[in-house]
């Protein structure tokens, strides 16, 4: 399961092996490590800045499980509709570890469902969609390393220096299930596009931007869309690159995953600019969340629950700390108040 990678134009060269390590006669490959590594910091940069963004962390665990979980699903279903493979039977279909995920199918399950998951968690949808945006961008950046091992997802013939070669790059260009533009012709003794290493930095880079951009989002909503158009742009000019996705109109090279990116744009500028024009005179105000254990005591009360003297929100500028600091006395606020509440309530079904 090696191969010998080489960079003719850098002079650089690496033996890969698919396999990271072995448990109990089971291979674990680079591919899932890749995976679960961008998985875990996305985890962790969402348990970090959640509190910005008015989301409680024990009630995100649930909408990232269901998310994450349907959003791995419906990827393979996706890559699997769309692949130019044939499966033969539903454990070829699951077979997630031989690899084949596409990103937008994962996107549209892990949103979807996620969104479904915010409704039953009363997670605030727009922020989550936001928060999870940026995760995105962790775990494509990280997982599309995925690919350099299995030596997958890249493009057609390079004289850039940065070109890559490989036995999987040759064996595949021989290959029927190529897929070019009408007029284009593949050499599969030449170096090809690392289309895997585009899409990693355009992510990382993406990534940068919306974080220092975090403080100035406009309304809820607004990262989750600038995701949608930073990397539908980027998808739609690295896909043009590929060899191994799904030709919508082969006579001008226009793919799948192009249509969608294209959608994803035009559909997010439109948004964002009908949307920031709303809210420009409106600084966005992040409403502070309840920890578990107070949503869990409100919602054993009947009727309302009033806790006055105490801001419940504060703009979206503000730092971590700030938000780490009122919302923590927010709580403590409304948790006294339900003592409050719960004492009365008490003696009058306990009369001395």
């Amino acid at each position: 399961m090696t191969n010998l990678v080489q960079f003719p134009g850098l002079g650089l060269s690496f033996e890969l092996d698919r396999v990271a390590f072995s448990i109990g006669g089971m291979n674990i490959y680079w591919y899932g490590v890749c995976i679960a590594v961008g998985m875990c910091l996305a985890l962790v940069f969402a348990f970090r800045h959640s509190v910005e963004f008015g989301v409680d962390a024990d009630a995100m665990v649930d909408v990232i499980l269901i998310g994450v979980v349907m959003g791995i699903l419906c990827a393979r279903l996706y890559y699997v509709a769309l692949s130019p493979y044939q499966y033969h039977s539903l454990k070829d279909v699951l077979a997630i570890r031989d690899g084949g995920l596409a990103i937008y199918g994962g996107i549209i399950g892990a949103f979807l469902f996620g969104g479904l998951a915010c409704k039953w968690r009363k997670v605030p949808v727009l922020p989550m969609f936001d928060l999870a945006a940026m995760g995105f961008l962790i775990g494509q950046g990280c997982g599309r390393w995925g690919n350099f091992f299995n030596q997958e997802a890249f493009g057609c013939n390079t004289t850039l220096p940065w070109g890559m070669y490989s036995q999987a790059t040759h064996d595949y260009l021989t290959s029927s299930v190529v897929t070019v533009p009408k007029g284009v012709t593949i050499d599969p003794n030449l170096p090809v596009h690392p289309t895997f290493l585009y899409e990693s930095i355009w992510c990382f880079v993406g990534l940068f931007l919306l974080v220092r951009y975090l403080k100035k989002r406009r309304f809820a909503g607004d990262i989750a869309l600038r995701y949608l158009i930073w990397y539908g742009a980027g998808r739609f000019w690295i896909e043009a690159l590929r060899t191994d996705s799904l030709l919508l109109v082969p006579s001008i090279g226009l793919r799948v995953s192009q249509l969608v990116a294209g959608v994803a744009v035009m559909g997010g500028v439109i948004a964002e600019i009908l949307l920031t024009k709303k809210f420009r005179d409106k600084p966005l105000m992040v409403e502070l969340p309840l920890n578990s254990e107070n949503r869990a005591r409100m919602k054993k009360l009947d009727g309302p629950t009033a806790f006055a003297g105490t801001d419940a929100a504060l703009p979206a500028s503000a730092s971590r700390a700030e938000f780490v600091e009122k919302t923590a006395a927010w709580n403590e606020t409304v948790k006294e108040a339900l003592d409050r509440r719960e004492r009365p309530e008490k003696n009058e079904k306990n009369p001395e």
